[in-house]
């Protein structure tokens, strides 16, 4: 990853992902984000098989443009908000270089047997801070 710069992650929107219209199915925008985010991680070093739970408690996405079967995508992902024990990722998914989608997640950091909010793992949220957007909270 480039500092400032989003980390950048390229698919295709797959049949099984429309609805009858052709466009995509609004749910499976989101599988796209997420298979952004892991990438994302990944890069980072981070993997999702942890000792703690890392639930989504809220999700958002706002369509722009059409996306159809077999369209390209390049879905950015912005770390934009780094909490206690909460991180806010946005999202662009673009299409032909243009905005078609933008989202975010939020995702709390917990503990898997307790089923509550923790704060984020110091080794954890030190890979998290390279990524943080310029401009966002620390």
């Amino acid at each position: 990853m480039v500092p400032g710069e989003p980390f950048r992650f390229e698919t295709r929107i797959r049949f099984i992902d429309t609805d009858a219209s052709g466009r995509i199915h609004y749910t499976a925008m989101f599988r796209y984000f997420e298979a952004a985010e892991i990438e994302f991680m990944r890069s980072l070093g981070v993997r999702y098989e942890t000792q703690f739970g890392l639930p989504r408690v809220h999700v958002e996405c706002d369509f722009l443009v059409e996306l159809g079967y077999d369209d390209l995508i390049v879905i950015e992902v912005f770390l934009t908000k780094l909490g206690r024990s909460s991180i806010r990722l946005e999202f662009n998914g673009k299409k032909q270089g243009e905005l078609a989608a933008r989202g975010a997640v939020v995702v709390v950091c917990t503990d898997k047997k307790l089923k509550r909010a923790i704060p984020i793992p110091d080794e954890f949220r030190a890979r998290l801070q390279t990524a943080l957007s310029p401009g966002g909270d620390r």
